[in-house]
């Protein structure tokens, strides 16, 4: 019973919806997050949605290791390449090559800095060392912090070295005779990242609880800002002196102030201690997929203002480009390359084969690259690529459907192309029974598919240009579909108790009193009813209640009809035609007691045109009607001094004996039980003695109700 009303409470409470119905639908792709669910080869998009070409990428033949972990490139082109699990780091020559420059007896090579004697260090784990290497195939350890990590290293103005490291958490400052201390102390499991603002004060990124610090002349750190991730992964400046933090991990809640000395904004010693949770120090390129991530604008003053996020791209590197004033970020799982405009909106410039741009690195004008799974190696140029390809993300019609044109805006300049083409098929990722992608189609006007019908269909743009400074430009797109229709579904049918009924609640929707509204408007508009009360279930003497489920895939609006028929008879008859809602209430007192069947007949014809109209049918369980009243037989009441004793005989043409009680007054009802001891039959015999109540009356009064609620009374003196 309680699942047949939350059912009946479901059936009311129907929120509007888009349906689609079996007339022509189209999708149109138009902004930058409609674009953004398909696939980038060589192609942009602006935040305002416009395809372009993106920068032109050249494509190193790097070293065959299982990933690139960190890079460094001089001022005057030197550059180094570290890798793991093999703890090698390579020398990058002026003309691409990769050579061994020295390798370590760890799995990781994490982070790289070059001093001004050209001097290389490594950091490495997990033993977390240090390494000094002063020419190719020579070096040795240069410091052992005792930590597992080495996340970041830097240089002092005094030529000192810095290191970030975990899993104890803390920066080391390294003397160039390899003497180290511990400048920055924290509870918190790593310190992930760091960098010199332009007045020279050290802002670092912790992770176990995402802090971003900053230390000020060295001596004394502020928490700049908490966030509310797990880590603060990478940071970056602009000229301004705004820091953007990455941050990422699962979403930490805050805490109590445990062991804490400098909370926010609050200056403090050089030693700090933050307590925080452990996080597993793995590195950044192992993590899985599928994780939250947020880009946030820090002012100098602490103030956070959230940039970009998303609960599956995770944030691996960022940049800031003072030519174009503009923030560059590095994500995977898709292996993309975001850039934040001055506006602060959000374009996407790049993606790649690789799962995860790791490691954004600017020289000049170009910016060097290293992606992940797979690993690979690439410069990005400021100029244009000559070709790119989009690909849509695939279009679901939920059925077969046939298709309508597809028309575009575009803007292609002279010497340029664009192409468009389809392709169809009924799997949900395209395979060998997919159609070919079909001849491109050049009419911006419009013009018909050709991609044969099917349940799913794709598109694809071609972009070509003859010079690195004229790009096709491509707006948006529309794609026109028309179902096949199929037969609604009835499902649920249920029959609630007899003379159970419930009260409509008032609807939200404003109509005309007197305005002709056609049959085929309210079964569109039951579609869209908004029901904000539950219903009132109250009792109604003859009434029956069916209630009913009933969906089209085509989301085509629906008009019901009831029929009736008695178990003995095999003709239906119709109780109602052309019904809009999923309820239906009759009196069965026009019936003759006995056993029927309901049958809900679903027709979708509100939605279709004339002849193409379709329909189902589902039949009830029985359902019996009896509006007899039971019968109280051979009444006999004997008294004796302090009591009387009860006997008679009640029967019921169609239903069972539910309940039987008896009053003499100045006492209450009371119930009587059978001879058998349950009322559980058509016909139950009674013989029963009860005490008399003080000042009892003399007439006993016999109330018999029967399972469908019908009452027999009768009366007798004593």
């Amino acid at each position: 019973m309680k699942k047949l009303r939350y059912l009946l409470i479901g059936l009311l409470l129907i929120s509007a919806m888009t349906a689609f119905a079996v007339i022509p639908q189209k999708w149109v792709l138009i902004n930058f997050s409609d674009f953004l669910s398909g696939k980038f080869e060589g192609i942009s998009v602006t935040y305002d949605g416009v395809l372009s070409l993106s920068p032109k990428e050249e494509i190193f033949e790097g070293p065959d290791e299982e990933f690139y972990l960190s890079f460094l490139i001089d001022a005057d082109g030197s550059s180094f390449l570290g890798t793991g699990h093999d703890g090698k780091v390579y020398k990058v020559t002026q003309n691409g090559k990769f050579e061994l420059y020295f390798q370590v007896p760890e799995m990781d090579i994490t982070c790289l800095a070059l001093d001004r004697r050209g001097n290389l260090f490594a950091g490495s784990s997990p033993n977390g060392n240090i390494w000094k290497i002063t020419e190719q195939g020579k070096g040795e350890v240069f410091f052992n912090p005792q930590e597992k990590y080495i996340w970041d290293l830097d240089f002092t103005q005094n030529g000192n070295l810095l290191a970030a490291v975990g899993e104890g958490g803390g920066i080391y400052e390294i003397t160039q005779d390899g003497e180290g201390v511990l400048i920055f102390d924290v509870e918190e499991n790593h310190i992930l990242c760091m960098m010199w603002d332009e007045e020279k004060n050290l802002i670092a990124g912790s992770g176990g609880r995402g802090l971003l610090y900053r230390l000020t002349g060295g001596k004394k750190a502020t928490v700049l800002y908490e966030s509310p991730y797990e880590e603060i992964k990478s940071i970056t400046l602009d000229e301004d002196g705004n820091i953007y933090a990455a941050c990422g991990g699962k979403i930490v809640q805050p805490k109590p102030d445990k062991n804490t000395i400098v909370p926010s904004g609050a200056a403090a010693d050089v030693t700090i201690t933050v307590s925080a949770e452990a996080v597993s120090p793995v590195p950044a390129v192992l993590l899985g997929d599928n994780q939250p991530s947020s880009l946030y604008k820090v002012s100098p003053e602490g103030i956070a203002k959230t940039l970009w996020q998303s609960n599956e791209e995770l944030i691996y590197s960022m940049l800031w480009n003072k030519q174009k004033r503009q923030l560059l970020f590095g994500t995977g799982k898709n292996g993309r390359i975001y850039a934040i405009e001055k506006n602060e909106k959000v374009s996407l410039i790049n993606q790649r084969d690789s799962e995860q741009v790791y490691l954004l690195e600017p020289f000049g004008s170009k910016i060097y690259t290293l992606a992940n799974n797979p690993a690979s190696f690439l410069v990005l140029h400021p100029e244009q690529r000559f070709d790119g390809v989009y690909t849509s993300r695939i279009f679901d019609t939920k059925n077969i459907s046939s298709w309508g044109k597809i028309d575009w805006k575009s803007e292609v300049p002279d010497g340029a192309s664009l192409q468009i083409q389809t392709r169809s098929g009924n799997s949900k990722e395209p395979n060998q029974t997919w159609s070919e992608w079909s001849p491109p189609y050049s009419n911006i006007q419009g013009e018909q598919i050709l991609s044969p019908k099917a349940r799913f269909i794709q598109f694809k743009i071609l972009f070509k240009a003859l010079s690195g400074r004229a790009t096709p430009r491509f707006y948006n797109a529309t794609l026109f579909y028309l179902q096949t229709n199929v037969p609604p579904r009835v499902s649920g049918v249920e029959l609630l108790p007899s003379n159970e009924v419930f009260l409509k609640p008032l609807s939200q929707d404003e109509i005309i009193w007197g305005q002709h509204i056609s049959l085929s408007e309210k079964a569109k508009n039951s579609d869209k009813t908004k029901v904000y009360m539950a219903p009132k279930k109250v009792q109604r003497k003859g009434f029956q209640t069916v209630v009913w489920d009933a969906e089209d895939n085509n989301g085509d609006s629906l008009l019901f009809s009831i029929f009736i028929r008695n178990e003995e008879n095999s003709k239906w008859r119709m109780l109602k035609e052309s019904w809009t809602e999923k309820i239906f209430a009759f009196d069965t007192l026009s019936f003759p007691d006995g056993n029927y069947f309901i049958k809900i007949e679903a027709g979708d014809s509100p939605s279709n045109p004339l002849g193409m109209d379709l329909k189902s049918e589902k039949i009830s369980r029985q359902l019996t009607i009896d509006n007899s009243l039971p019968v109280i037989k051979n009444l006999q009441i004997d008294r004796n001094k302090d009591s009387v004793t009860i006997r008679f005989l009640t029967e019921d043409a169609s239903s069972f004996i539910k309940d039987v009680q008896f009053l003499i007054r100045p006492d209450e009802w009371r119930t009587i039980f059978p001879k058998d001891g349950i009322c559980d039959s058509k016909i139950e015999e009674f013989e029963v003695t009860v005490p008399l109540p003080s000042k009892a009356d003399n007439l006993i009064t016999i109330k018999v109700k029967d399972s469908r609620d019908n009452v027999a009374v009768a009366r007798q003196n004593f």
